[in-house]
């Protein structure tokens, strides 16, 4: 479950993330209302994760899962740069986070 808590964790980071991108700097009522809520949510599911997971391994996998999921929204939604070293970097992060997931070793698995 604790898993789980952390990718919900991390999927909210995502949406907070662009939230924040369409808040204009806390300009606009809706994506701030959605930013500030969901900001809420990431770190409310992330601090339910932290009670199985070392915190070490969950803040890294929730930042991992967030970077990816942010950098990929920013390549697709507001057709960011896809250029080769941005995607095999982003490919980097998606090897740490698979990788701390596999030798973790909690109650959480």
């Amino acid at each position: 479950m604790a898993w789980l808590f952390l990718l919900i964790a991390g999927l909210l980071e995502i949406v907070w993330a662009t939230a924040l991108k369409f808040s204009n700097g806390f300009t606009r009522l809706t994506p701030t209302i959605v930013a500030l809520t969901t900001a809420w949510a990431s770190f409310w599911f992330l601090s339910l994760a932290i009670r199985k997971i070392p915190i070490g391994t969950a803040y890294a996998v929730w930042v991992g899962i967030g970077a990816v999921g942010v950098a990929i929204v920013g390549i697709f939604w507001f057709k960011e740069p896809r250029d080769f070293w941005r995607l095999f970097f982003i490919g980097l992060i998606v090897i740490g986070v698979v990788g701390l997931k596999l030798v973790a070793r909690d109650e959480g698995l």
